[in-house]
């Protein structure tokens, strides 16, 4: 099932034209969110993400869209699925009406929304090999353009192919000065010492709603220096620990980057504390 505009509807119901502005140029917006025992996580977050990722994309943002309106559409889909009781992962698109070319004729949006099964309602973290590389054949943009979710995401595709040509795991961005942005599928952090770094927006990384969690955790921790900088690829050899946050595995560590192999110890204590916070969001 899928909720369209609000109306409940088979999975595939053919509702998008040829001429839907998200296929034929990317001119659309995503949020992936779970959602645990009918309760959406971290629901404002990613409702004032795509707030403000609507305007910058200069999309109408219809009046009923508040923060209830968007829980209570996507908790309409959970209880239509029949997984209320199950964690599920939810992807909350956003798309500008059909019209124009790259100059729409239109600035009002449709949305849908799909639900899919997630394997556990928390996350968890195992030992795993886990290897990355740089991906150095195309450069993210700094900018704010490459800090929200669009449906333009090439640069994503095409480094995952090369990951899976070259038996690797996932593969680190670089952006046009040369600094590690983030991983093809979530935020990077560094761990050297007492000292704990993840880039800044302004480096062209998403704005990541689980980056934030772990900031606001890293922030509490005694000890510790939290630095949002920009990375060298020279300092990832040097690195004690990687790892890699997003929405649907919560913290990935790195186990090895070309020669050099890394702990996780510091990741799964912090595994521990996102799980609390997840509990109480």
């Amino acid at each position: 099932m899928i909720n369209y505009n609000g109306t409940i509807q088979p999975t595939d119901t053919k509702q998008l034209t040829f001429n839907n502005r998200g296929f034929k140029f990317g001119d659309a917006l995503f949020e992936t969110i779970r959602v645990i025992d009918g309760k959406v996580i971290f629901a404002e977050e990613h409702y004032l993400r795509l707030m403000a990722s609507m305007r910058i994309m200069r999309m109408e943002i219809p009046m009923e869209y508040t923060l209830e309106f968007f829980e209570s559409e996507i908790l309409k889909l959970v209880e239509a699925t029949g997984f209320k009781n199950k964690p599920l992962k939810i992807r909350f698109n956003v798309f500008r009406n059909d019209g124009g070319l790259y100059a729409p004729t239109t600035n009002d949006v449709t949305f849908y929304i799909q639900a899919n099964l997630l394997t556990n309602p928390f996350y968890i973290m195992d030992d795993a090999p886990y290897e990355v590389d740089l991906y150095k054949d195309f450069y993210q943009a700094p900018g704010l353009l490459s800090s929200i979710k669009t449906n333009n995401k090439a640069l994503q595709v095409v480094g995952s192919v090369y990951a899976k040509e070259n038996d690797l795991h996932n593969c680190l961005i670089l952006n046009t000065d040369k600094s590690v942005v983030e991983a093809l599928n979530g935020n990077l952090f560094l761990v050297k010492g007492t000292t704990v770094k993840t880039p800044p927006l302004k480096d062209g990384c998403l704005n990541g709603i689980i980056r934030k969690q772990v900031l606001a955790i890293l922030k509490k921790i005694e000890g510790y220096t939290i630095e949002e900088t920009s990375i060298s690829p020279f300092e990832l050899q040097k690195a004690d620990e990687l790892f890699i946050t997003n929405t649907v595995v919560g913290i990935q560590p790195i186990t090895k980057y070309r020669k050099k192999t890394y702990t996780n110890s510091f990741s799964k204590g912090l595994l521990g504390k996102l799980n609390a916070v997840v509990r109480l969001g």
